[in-house]
């Protein structure tokens, strides 16, 4: 059957809102049920084996430890502990918020969560203090990936099943990149905050600051003992998520004592919601990939790429060019789980490192998820803040700019994602 036919079914079922992972595996049953009827007994197994992976059981167990720290609490003195830090700084509650999503992205994981935890209350603080909806919304959105890029960060767990490499190595290849990114946002607020004139808050006394370190320090023991855990070998990712989740629950019950029953069973709830819909789609993928695999379409890939440059930063740029218009169209965890396959032989055959790669795709994703016209964070950040889509439009562009320069730093230079493995392997 015809490659294109196949992703044509797909992509007009993605417009007529069909979820990714129901769409993915309709075309796929759709390909095998005309090609051959008896491959679609092999190829279901598929589903099963896509997501039969040790690594993967990380997933959950981090989904549930950023939901715990929402509820419990822990998100309202990380943001009281930034703000005491550096609310009085030019900027002022822009650096706040970036401040406190740097915190956070080293316990929830995942961009969506940062935005739709954290960002309501970072948006109606910075709404108090006189702060403009669409500066506002534009930097919440845009500090929100940060958890998508700093370990433990899901979509390099999820990256490095696909890929076989180390999660570790992914953690510490994501470290700089990731402060980068925060450093880039921090500049992109000074400017635009003291262009219009923002307030900035009184500078706190060291006792405040000291007061608010101690209301947050045992949160702020969690990504301590996450990446301290993995990196000392007291145990692996997938432990370390059960260790972080655990951690949580006696923070939110015996520590904070603000977690309770009722909460607790909400909690579990939305996160097996979560974990059910990224389970759905890698086991999708899976199955979508008999047929991509069949139609030797990673192949067909390749020999576009290589036919166009072998040189590997042409060839990165021309990847970041698909995977930024990609983006703007679908959600950052589909996108990952189907083209990282793809993609992965095109580059290794160039020379290109995986673990940059890896970092440089997630990237990509993240810069896509603020783009509009259907950025997924937009669209988070309007809802939990009350900010009209047209204003967020408008207020993240400022923000794209400055990260644009990060992706292409990193082109230019791989070594910013790398050198850390290499000196601590």
């Amino acid at each position: 059957m015809d490659v294109a036919i196949i992703f044509i079914v797909w992509a007009i079922l993605l417009f007529l809102g069909v979820p990714v992972g129901f769409s993915l595996i309709i075309a796929g049953l759709m390909y095998f049920i005309i090609g051959d009827w008896n491959l679609v007994y092999a190829s279901g197994a598929q589903l099963i084996d896509g997501i039969d992976n040790f690594t993967l059981l990380a997933i959950p167990f981090f989904i549930f430890t950023g939901m715990l720290m929402n509820s419990s609490g822990i998100t309202d003195r990380i943001f009281e502990f930034a703000r005491s830090l550096v609310g009085h700084i030019n900027g002022g509650m822009g650096h706040v918020n970036i401040t406190a999503s740097l915190m956070f992205s080293g316990m929830s994981g995942s961009s969506l969560a940062d935005a739709g935890g954290l960002g309501q209350l970072e948006i109606r603080t910075m709404r108090r203090a006189g702060y403009d909806d669409d500066f506002n919304g534009g930097l919440t959105a845009s500090s929100a990936i940060l958890s998508g890029i700093i370990p433990p960060s899901l979509n390099m767990i999820i990256y490095a099943a696909i890929a076989n490499v180390s999660v570790a190595s992914m953690f510490i290849a994501g470290l700089v990149p990731g402060l980068l990114v925060a450093i880039s946002l921090f500049a992109t607020s000074y400017f635009l905050a003291k262009k219009r004139g923002y307030p900035v808050l009184e500078r706190a006394s060291l006792k405040a600051i000291g007061k608010d370190f101690l209301r947050a320090f045992w949160a702020l023991l969690t990504p301590v003992i996450i990446i301290g855990g993995i990196f000392s070998g007291y145990f692996t990712p997938t432990e370390a998520a059960v260790v972080s989740s655990t951690y949580a629950l006696i923070l939110g019950f015996l520590v904070y004592r603000e977690l309770n029953f009722k909460k607790l069973y909400t909690v579990i709830v939305d996160s097996m919601k979560m974990t059910g819909v990224v389970v759905l789609m890698l086991a999708a993928v899976e199955f979508f990939g008999q047929f991509i695999a069949r139609e030797q379409v990673p192949i067909m890939v390749a020999d576009f790429f290589l036919g166009a440059t072998e040189n590997p930063i042409i060839l990165l740029l021309l990847i970041a060019l698909l995977l930024l218009i990609l983006g703007t169209f679908i959600e950052a965890l589909a996108l990952l789980v189907l083209v990282v396959p793809v993609l992965i032989p095109v580059v290794t055959s160039v020379g290109i490192d995986p673990i940059f790669f890896g970092v440089f795709v997630i990237l990509c994703l993240m810069i896509g998820i603020l783009t509009p016209p259907m950025g997924m964070a937009l669209f988070v950040v309007s809802r939990v803040g009350d900010i009209p889509v047209g204003t967020m439009y408008r207020g993240v562009l400022p923000f794209l700019l400055p990260l644009f320069v990060v992706l292409v730093l990193m082109i230019f230079v791989p070594e910013i994602s790398t050198f850390l493995v290499d000196i601590l392997n």
